[in-house]
């Protein structure tokens, strides 16, 4: 830990406070096309890319499923959202984003929202400027729980994965991490996280404030 090269974020429930909205979406368009919301299936999606979001919905709720207008829906819904009561910006991001940039640490944001996504919420609260690098879910082959993501971005910045902290809030997250040879750091987030998760992540902290401190200390 104390030889750290690169501390790779993860975006959606560990940066920003957006799974919880994701979830309230969710719940609102599939009630308007006649479909039962079920968390469990929700939690399934998290830490997903788009890909995958499709097959888990095909899985649960059929063929006939009407993915691509429900995601226009959705997306519509959660600009809304955002636009009318404000992105919430995880506790202690941007103080561990302060503490991180002037060191010798590089940084990457991996996640599996799209381009157009993850852009727009970079911009809505000026941080974008802190990453050396950003890869997104629609720039990769294979979702999460696949390490593609993590292991292309440490290749990105010629950073060794075993000096490499991912910070997650999803199992998925956790799990890609954890096979590619990372360092796994757990924030959790609207989802209780599993005895398995828990297994795989190398410390987990109630908060990036936390995490932050704890580095702090070590470094």
């Amino acid at each position: 830990m104390k030889n750290i090269e690169l501390v790779i974020f993860d975006m959606d429930g560990l940066m920003f406070d957006t799974e919880r909205i994701s979830c309230r979406v969710w719940s609102e368009v599939l009630a308007k096309h006649g479909y039962h919301y079920n968390f469990e299936i929700f939690s399934e999606m998290i830490g997903s890319n788009l890909e995958r979001i499709k097959a888990i919905c095909i899985k649960h709720y059929g063929a006939d499923f009407p993915f691509d207008e429900i995601k226009l829906e959705r997306y519509d819904l959660t600009n809304k959202i955002i636009e009318a009561e404000g992105l919430v910006i995880k506790k202690g991001l941007i103080e561990l984003l302060a503490f991180l940039y002037p060191l010798n640490i590089k940084t990457a944001l991996a996640t599996s929202s799209g381009r157009d996504r993850a852009t727009g919420l970079l911009n809505n609260c000026h941080i974008e400027k802190y990453f050396d690098y950003i890869l997104c879910g629609d720039e990769v082959s294979k979702s999460k729980p696949d390490p593609e993501i993590f292991l292309t971005a440490a290749k990105k910045l010629s950073c060794s994965t075993n000096k490499t902290i991912v910070l997650e809030d999803s199992d998925v997250g956790i799990k890609a991490a954890y096979d590619a040879g990372m360092i796994p750091i757990l924030i959790p987030d609207i989802k209780t996280p599993s005895k398995e998760t828990l297994a795989l992540a190398y410390q987990s902290f109630p908060s990036l404030l936390d995490f932050k401190a704890y580095l702090q200390k070590l470094l």
